[in-house]
């Protein structure tokens, strides 16, 4: 796949167009900012305090380590939300209209095992512009075990993947300690990295100090300043990783790897058949945006439509949004694929995951 995919159809540009304005009118008739609000940083607060207070718990409360265990699922949900709904808006420049803030708030998944240069790459770059394409966005390429492309190859274990894929999911964010390294590797490589300006030698230092300081706070301090075995520490360690991964990892993939979803090619000339802002409604599905819940612990990812198009635009104004877009778009006779509800989302996650493992490549366009 080259990486100079180009989205030109000028007769489909008329409806982003048109959208755009509409989403301005809204933002400027009810005098908002279209960065954070009150009830993101109330909502940083809840998060920032569930995920440092229970840690703090862990480290002071002379327990029982089984009374223990409920502060580390909650750490883990936590963390998840944290991703989700700061760190994510912050490193997409929404969260504030202060840069240095975006970048401070963004750094915060450093301190979670990750790494904010990273995510950058793989989610702002790779992931919002080639949304669904096989060899390009690498959300959908293939996971060893896991096939979420149509167009990846095909192994005859994938037809059971609906069943293991869950145990699976929970893996995300403990692979991301390790799979960072890998990345950098594989995007210096391509010369993504120059591309930035950033010195690669430079960048592996960092990760390596980021990541052996958070190990050193959730393995270290525990061991040092508790009456904790080895044992106990790493079961905590599990529980808050597999929590957070299976969280991120479900929530990730109703967006796009659902039925109505597509994962179009470009053509030899690297063209798409789309325009961007189309193929953005094309590849990506909203699921229970009536969950107020939901709407609020998943930083809008359930507004995925409306992130993919507004990406600059804050979560918390996604639900609002979410009228205009489909209005907009069912006046262009435009596809708005939405999941009533988290359950039908996961349901239609799970046929995709059995289609998947059967079908055979697609053929090339």
């Amino acid at each position: 796949m080259k990486s100079s995919v180009k989205f030109s159809n000028q007769v489909q540009a008329e409806f982003f167009n048109t959208l755009r304005k509409r989403v301005n009118q809204h933002f400027k008739e009810n005098n908002i900012t279209r960065f954070g609000n009150k009830e993101m940083i109330g909502k940083t607060i809840v998060l920032l305090v569930a995920y440092l207070g229970s840690f703090a718990a862990i480290l002071t409360l002379n327990v029982s380590v089984w009374l223990l265990l409920p502060f580390a699922l909650l750490m883990g949900l936590a963390m998840a939300g944290i991703g989700m709904s700061v760190m994510h808006d912050a490193l997409h420049g929404s969260y504030s209209k202060s840069a240095a803030v975006n970048k401070f708030m963004g750094r915060s998944l450093n301190f979670l095992g990750g790494s904010s240069f990273i995510w950058n790459i793989q989610h702002n770059v790779l992931h919002h512009t080639y949304t669904n394409i096989h060899g390009l966005d690498e959300d959908i390429e293939t996971k060893v075990i896991v096939r979420l492309c149509k167009h990846a190859p095909i192994k005859h274990f994938y037809r059971y993947q609906h069943f293991y894929v869950f145990f699976a999911y929970g893996l995300m964010t403990l692979l991301m300690l390790v799979s960072d390294f890998i990345k950098l590797f594989k995007y210096h490589r391509r010369g993504i990295v120059e591309k930035k300006n950033i010195r690669v030698s430079r960048e592996y230092f960092k990760m390596i100090l980021y990541k052996g300081f958070y190990l050193f706070l959730m393995i270290g301090l525990p061991l040092l300043l508790t009456g904790l075995g080895w044992w106990q520490v790493l079961i905590g360690f599990l529980i808050i990783h597999l929590t957070a991964g299976y969280i991120l990892s479900i929530v990730f993939q109703l967006a796009h790897v659902v039925e109505g979803a597509e994962q179009p090619m470009p053509d030899n000339d690297g063209s798409m058949q789309n325009a961007w802002a189309v193929h953005q409604l094309q590849t990506t599905a909203n699921f229970s945006r009536n969950n107020r819940f939901l709407n609020w612990y998943v930083g809008g990812l359930n507004f995925q439509i409306e992130h993919h198009l507004f990406p600059n635009i804050c979560h918390v104004h996604y639900r609002k949004l979410s009228k205009i877009v489909q209005q907009t778009a069912e006046e262009f006779q435009l596809p708005y694929n939405l999941k009533p509800s988290f359950g039908s989302a996961l349901q239609s996650h799970i046929r995709m995951l059995k289609i998947l493992g059967r079908e055979q490549p697609a053929l090339p366009q």
